[in-house]
């Protein structure tokens, strides 16, 4: 495998829809509030881009050092424990990507924010880390879901409509939490395919500590609860918005039965479909609110 291929792996392309839609969500409800702010979005698109690469190579690199990765496991292969890529070389990027990501942050800050974000900011970076690394690390807790709902969803779409808008009303978080539910279940699928690895060397996820039935219907719980939480959004901006939800619920429900019946790495497409299903739903919810305009 070329070097390229091997940091594109290490990047987890499956993975990165789940930060850019809630940036992309986010900037819909800009539009359909007429608070949207082109430059802003922007830079946050990339800062959070930027977080989740940083947070991939971190978990790479400490999972790794923490013995909690073998070779020939059933995820995407990692380039770390397969010897394709050093560990001091991913800290290196780890600690790259997220400077690039701090300046950015900071940048976006300065020109569009209020000074507590940079105490936001630290915590996001901080959270970058803590995910994986640390006395108490989240993924190992069973907190890795919580942390995606926080950092993937209230997060990038409350900062992101805070820095177009300025305040953040509380309909705004709660369709904030319904897109980290959708952002959780990527990791509900990642983590119910390594259910047994984990279980192994001691990594207590969510899927370990309450068992694949249990948190498949969790998954299940998830996405109806995101989309209850967003309809309100989609009938404020179209007629027919009640429509993609229940789209989305029906695409959902599909994703649960094969996440029922599907076990090691034929679950590794149905993490992308999750991915990209979240995605999309955002960004059809963008096109809506621009069908309206």
């Amino acid at each position: 495998m070329s070097t390229f291929r091997v940091w594109i792996e290490a990047m987890r392309l499956r993975t990165l829809p789940v930060s850019l839609a809630g940036v992309i969500y986010a900037g819909a409800l800009g539009l359909l509030t007429w608070r949207f702010s082109l430059t802003p979005w922007l830079l946050a698109l990339i800062f959070a881009l930027l977080a989740q690469i940083a947070s991939n190579f971190a978990n790479e690199y400490f999972d790794f050092r923490a013995g909690l990765d073998r070779p020939g496991r059933e995820g995407p292969r990692r380039g770390v424990t397969e010897g394709d890529i050093s560990p001091r070389a991913m800290l290196l990027a780890t600690i790259l990507v997220l400077a690039a990501a701090c300046l950015t942050g900071v940048v976006l800050v300065a020109l569009y924010g209020a000074w507590w974000m940079y105490p936001a900011g630290v915590a996001i970076a901080l959270g970058v880390f803590a995910y994986s690394a640390g006395p108490w690390p989240l993924s190992r807790h069973a907190l890795g879901e919580v942390a995606v709902v926080i950092f993937f969803g209230l997060v990038p779409v409350c900062l992101t409509y805070i820095l177009m808008a300025g305040n953040c009303p509380w309909w705004v978080t709660a369709s904030a939490a319904g897109i980290g539910l959708m952002g959780a279940n990527v990791l509900i699928v990642n983590n119910y395919r390594d259910a047994d690895d984990d279980k192994a060397v001691g990594k207590h996820t969510l899927a370990v500590v309450l068992g694949r039935n249990s948190v498949s219907w969790i998954y299940l719980a998830n996405g109806y609860l995101a989309a209850t939480l967003t309809l309100p959004e989609w009938v404020a901006a179209a007629q027919w918005g009640w429509i993609v939800p229940c789209v989305y619920v029906v695409a959902h429900s599909s994703l649960f039965v094969q996440l029922r019946v599907r076990s090691g790495r034929r679950l590794n497409p149905l993490l992308g479909l999750t991915a990209m299903l979240m995605l999309i739903y955002t960004l059809a919810f963008a096109g809506a609110v621009l069908s309206q305009m």
